[in-house]
C-alpha cells in the first residue's frame, strides 16, 4: 500500500441544465462547462468575461482609498521639480512595481531615484535609515511600491522632518497603520475599490494609470509579471491584468525582458503563465534572495542591448546558484529530521538565509509536515520561514508562543519569525504539546482538488488545447488536476541529471497515457505490479512535430499489498533504519551481505512462535525478506500473522542452493572417490584445494561433504575428515539435508527468478 502525499477532494459538483444549455451557446464543450461551473462561473454574463478579459473591464483607480490625493501630491512634486524615491522591495513584485513607478514618472518628467532593500543590510520594507541617507541627499518625495503599511517608524521620522510618504501596498493592513501623506491600498477600510487582491504592481498600475489618465499598455508586460509571480488570486481583475499583460509580453519592444527571455531560452511569442511562474519570476526573486536587487530593475528598464544581456546572465546565474543552495540546504535538513516530532522545526548556523522559505516549503511537501527552517547568526538570533499544511494554522498556533520571538509574522499557511537561539527547543516542545492538545490531525497532507475523473481513452490532444481557455491559471484558478483510476504501468524508468524523476506509460486495456512524475524517482518500484490511482495535470508533449497527451503525475495510490523487487545488489546497503519494518533473515549467515546496517536490527527466524511474539509487540507495516526459507509455507504464513502493506524482497543467498544445486551424480562419485583414496583430509585447511581439483565450488563442496557425514560415508572431527570403511550403501535422498537442498533449491528458484506479480499471486493465494 502507498498512501496519498496530499488530501485528495474530488468535486462532485454538477452542473444545471439550465448551465450546460448556457454553455453549449457559447460553443463550448460540456466538459469544459462543468470545469467553469466548478469553479463558480455559472451565469452568461460571469463566462463571457471570465472567456474573454477586456480592458475596457478595468476598475476606476480613483475608487482606491487616497488615490485622489495622492495622484495631486505627486503631480505637484513632478511640476516643482522635487526629487521623487520609488522604494520599492526585493521580490518580483517589487522589482517590477518599482519600474513601472520609476517608468511612469519619468514619462511625466519627473526627477525620480529608485532604491530597492537588500534584505540582508536593510530588511524588508521601509528602513529609517536608509529614508534618512535619502532625505539627507535631497529626496523630497517618498513613494513605496509593495511595501509601506509596515513602516511607521520610518514613515514617521520622514513626515517629521518634512517629507511626504506615499504608500502604495497590497500586503496585509496591520491595526495600527503609519502616518503616511496617502496610502493607496485596495483592502484600505475606508476605500471602495471592488478588487481587493491586486499584487503590489498591480496597485502601482493603477496610480499609473490615473497620473497618465489611462491604462498605459506598455507596462502590462511588467503588471503580469509581477502578479503571476506575487501568487496573489488569478481571477477577477488580476486575470485580466495578465491576459492582457501575456499578449503584451508577446510583442514586447522591452530590452531587459527580451535578454531574460533568450537567457532563458524562451521565446516571447510562446509566453503563458507557467514559463512565466517557473522561468522568468524564479530569476527576479533570486537575486533580491541573495543579495542587492537593484539591478533587476536596471535591467527591465534600460534602453542598452549591453547592459540588458549582461543583467540577464547576472540574474541567471544567481538563480542557479540559489537554486544549489536550496538543494544542499534540503539536503542537509532532510537528515536532521526527528519522526517523533509533529512539526519539523530544524536550525542551522551555515544556511543561507534568503531561501529558507523555499527548503520550508521543499521538507514539508516531502514529509507531509509542517516545517520551520532557521538560520542562526552570529549574533546568537535565529531567522527564518516556516510553511504549513491545511491542517495547522501556522500563524495562529505561533501567535500563542510569541514570548519566544523578537519578531513574527505571516499568515496560516507562511510565516516568518525570529528568535534567540536558546528558545529553540523550548519552541519545538511547545509545538509538539499543541498539536497534541488541540489534537490536530497532520497525517493528511495539504489537500488537492481534483476537478474531475477521466480515463486515457477520453485523454487526446483537442481536449488538453481546450484548457486554454481556462488560462491564465494561477491561485484560486488553478491548472486542472484529473483522477485516472486503477490504472497499470509500464515501461517506468528514471529520467534527470541525477534520476530524480520518472517516465512511464499508463495503461487502461488498449490505451495508453504517457507520463512524468518528477521528484518521484526514488519511488520507482511503486508502480510495478500493482493498480494504481494517480492525479496529474495533462499537458501537451511535442518530439519532431508530433504532439502527444501526457500526464504529469501529482500525486498516486496503491491499495492491497505490495511487493518490491530489491534483488539488485545495489538495495544491499542500507544507512537508515525504519522502525516500522521487520527485517528478517532465515540464514544469518546472509546478514553479512548487507552492509550499513547493525546486525541487532535485523531478526533471525527461529520458529513461528517467535514471528507471532514480534509481530504481536510492534507496529509493524513494512517486512523485508533478506533471503530465503527453506519452504514457501513459512513465508506465506508470516505475511498471514502480520498485517504488512509491504514487502522488500533483497534475494540473498548465502550458500548459492539454486546456483549451485545439490550435486550431481558424477560429483558425489569424484568426492568419494578423492575422500577413499586418503586416510585423513583436514579439512580446515585442504577445502580451496579439493574444490579447485575436483571443480566443484566451495560452498557446494561442504554441502556435499555434509550429506556424505549425515548418511555416515565420514566422520569429521576437529575439522579432520576420516573415511568410513566398507560404509553403508544408502541413495542420496536418504539424507535429510539432501531433501531440504532440494527444496530450497526450488523456494530459491522460484523467489529469485519469478517476477513480481507471480511471486505475490503464490505468497498472497
Amino acid at each position: 500500500m502507498r498512501q496519498a502525499n496530499y488530501n485528495w477532494k474530488l468535486s462532485e459538483s454538477e452542473p444545471s441544465e439550465t448551465f450546460l444549455q448556457i454553455v453549449q451557446q457559447c460553443n463550448l464543450s460540456p466538459f469544459i462547462g462543468k470545469l467553469l461551473w466548478q469553479r463558480g462561473y455559472q451565469k452568461e454574463e460571469e463566462l463571457q468575461k471570465f472567456l474573454n478579459p477586456k480592458k475596457q473591464e478595468l476598475h476606476d483607480p480613483y475608487l482606491m482609498h487616497d488615490m485622489d490625493k495622492a495622484i495631486t501630491r505627486i503631480q505637484h512634486a513632478v511640476i516643482n521639480g522635487e526629487k521623487i524615491l520609488v522604494y520599492g522591495d526585493y521580490d518580483a513584485d517589487g522589482i517590477t512595481s518599482t519600474t513601472v513607478m520609476k517608468e511612469t514618472l519619468e514619462l511625466l518628467g519627473a526627477n525620480v531615484e529608485t532604491f530597492l532593500p537588500n534584505r540582508f543590510i536593510h530588511g524588508y520594507g521601509p528602513n529609517k535609515t536608509v529614508y534618512q541617507e535619502k532625505i539627507e541627499a535631497g529626496s523630497q518625495l517618498i513613494i513605496t511600491v509593495d511595501n509601506g503599511v509596515a513602516g511607521n517608524e520610518a514613515v514617521a521620522y520622514a513626515q517629521k522632518v518634512g517629507v511626504d510618504v506615499i504608500i502604495t501596498d497590497h500586503h496585509e493592513l496591520p491595526d495600527l497603520l503609519p502616518e503616511a501623506y496617502a496610502i493607496v491600498h485596495p483592502r484600505h477600510p475606508k476605500g471602495n475599490y471592488p478588487f481587493p487582491d491586486l499584487a503590489g504592481v498591480g496597485v502601482a498600475f493603477k496610480v499609473a494609470t490615473a497620473l497618465l489618465e489611462e491604462p498605459p499598455a506598455e507596462f502590462l508586460d511588467l503588471v503580469a509579471i509581477g502578479t503571476i509571480a506575487d501568487l496573489v488570486s488569478m481571477t477577477g481583475e488580476n486575470r485580466t491584468l495578465v491576459a492582457l499583460g501575456l499578449e503584451t509580453i508577446k510583442h514586447s519592444e522591452r530590452i531587459g525582458l527580451q535578454a531574460l527571455f533568450t537567457e532563458s531560452g524562451l521565446t516571447l511569442q510562446e509566453v503563458d503563465e507557467m514559463m512565466i511562474g517557473f522561468s522568468i519570476a524564479p530569476r527576479l526573486n533570486a537575486i533580491g534572495r541573495m543579495g542587492d536587487p537593484n539591478p533587476a530593475v536596471e535591467m527591465l528598464a534600460t534602453f542598452d542591448e549591453t547592459k540588458a544581456i549582461s543583467h540577464a546572465k547576472q540574474l541567471t546565474l544567481i538563480n542557479e546558484e540559489r537554486k544549489s543552495v536550496v538543494e544542499k540546504i534540503t539536503q542537509e535538513a532532510l537528515t536532521m529530521i526527528d519522526e517523533t516530532n509533529a512539526i519539523h522545526l530544524l536550525a542551522d548556523p551555515s544556511w543561507h538565509e534568503g531561501v529558507l522559505g523555499i527548503v520550508a516549503g521543499k521538507i514539508m511537501n516531502q514529509t507531509g509536515k509542517p516545517t520551520i527552517i532557521l538560520a542562526i547568526k552570529e549574533d546568537g538570533t535565529a531567522k527564518g520561514s516556516g510553511r504549513s499544511v491545511d491542517a495547522l494554522n501556522l500563524y495562529e498556533m505561533l501567535d500563542t508562543m510569541r514570548d519566544l520571538f523578537t519578531f513574527f509574522g505571516g499568515h496560516h499557511a507562511a510565516i516568518g519569525l525570529t528568535m534567540p537561539k536558546e528558545n529553540i527547543d523550548a519552541l519545538q516542545t511547545r509545538m509538539n504539546r499543541y498539536v497534541l492538545e488541540k489534537k490536530i490531525d497532520l497525517t493528511k497532507g495539504a489537500s488537492l482538488f481534483i476537478d474531475e475523473v477521466l480515463t486515457p481513452k477520453e485523454v487526446t490532444v483537442d481536449l488538453i488545447e481546450e484548457l486554454k481557455l481556462l488560462a491564465p491559471y494561477g491561485t484560486d484558478n488553478a491548472v486542472p488536476i484529473f483522477l485516472f483510476r486503477q490504472l497499470f504501468a509500464e515501461n517506468v524508468k528514471k529520467i534527470g541529471a541525477n534520476q530524480q524523476h520518472l517516465k512511464l506509460t499508463l495503461v487502461e486495456a488498449s490505451h495508453f497515457l504517457d507520463a512524468v512524475a518528477f521528484g518521484f524517482g526514488d519511488q520507482e518500484n511503486e508502480w510495478l505490479n500493482n493498480p494504481v490511482d494517480i492525479v496529474g495535470k495533462l499537458s501537451i508533449n511535442e518530439w519532431n512535430g508530433r504532439k502527444k497527451p501526457q500526464l504529469m503525475v501529482s500525486d498516486f495510490v496503491v491499495d492491497g499489498f505490495q511487493i518490491f523487487d530489491w534483488r539488485s545488489k545495489r538495495y544491499r546497503t542500507m544507512t537508515t533504519i525504519d522502525q516500522r519494518t521487520l527485517y528478517l533473515a532465515f540464514d544469518k549467515r546472509s546478514i553479512k551481505e548487507i552492509s550499513g546496517m547493525d546486525e541487532d536490527h535485523i531478526v533471525v527466524f527461529e520458529d513461528m512462535t517467535q514471528i507471532e511474539r514480534l509481530i504481536n509487540t510492534h507496529d509493524y507495516q513494512s517486512l523485508l525478506i533478506v533471503d530465503s526459507p527453506d519452504d514457501l509455507a513459512i513465508l506465506k504464513e508470516i505475511l498471514k500473522i502480520g498485517t504488512f502493506d509491504r514487502m522488500y524482497l533483497l534475494g540473498i543467498s548465502y550458500e548459492e542452493a539454486y546456483l549451485n544445486g545439490a550435486g550431481s551424480r558424477e560429483q558425489y562419485a569424484k568426492l568419494f572417490k578423492l575422500i577413499h583414496s586418503h586416510e585423513k583430509i583436514d579439512i580446515r585447511y585442504k577445502l580451496e584445494a579439493i574444490s579447485q581439483y575436483l571443480k566443484i565450488p566451495q560452498k557446494l563442496l561442504i554441502f556435499m561433504i555434509q550429506v556424505f557425514f549425515e548418511l555416515k560415508f565420514v566422520t569429521i572431527e576437529d575439522g579432520v575428515l576420516q573415511k568410513v570403511a566398507n560404509p553403508k550403501s544408502h541413495p542420496l535422498m536418504d539424507s535429510e539435508r539432501y531433501q531440504q537442498r532440494i527444496k530450497k533449491i526450488k523456494v530459491e528458484e522460484f523467489l529469485l527468478l519469478s517476477d513480481i506479480s507471480s511471486i505475490k499471486k503464490r505468497l498472497t493465494t
